[in-house]
């Protein structure tokens, strides 16, 4: 599990039929690290601070075993301070 915040949503009209309607969301594990995109399960908004699962982890949390997600969001932080 990795702890991520979100930045921003991803808009993707064009996307394979086993997506479904699946918001996907922009998220970093630190402010200027590297992007990833991951499904959203559980219903974030942009500055929220997320438990994202990754692996076969994220397929079934996303919805299937053959669901195509390598990243999803399991849970909102209600509080976290990522400097201390």
């Amino acid at each position: 599990m990795k702890i991520m915040r979100v930045e921003k949503t991803l808009v993707s009209t064009n996307r394979i039929e086993a997506f479904g309607h699946r918001p996907l969301l922009v998220v970093q594990e630190k402010i200027g690290g590297s992007r990833s995109v991951a499904v959203d399960a559980v219903g974030c908004v942009p500055g929220d601070w997320v438990i994202c699962v990754g692996s076969s982890a994220a397929r079934e949390a996303a919805g299937a075993k053959d669901f195509p997600s390598d990243l999803t969001i399991v849970g909102i932080i209600d509080h976290w301070n990522p400097e201390g």
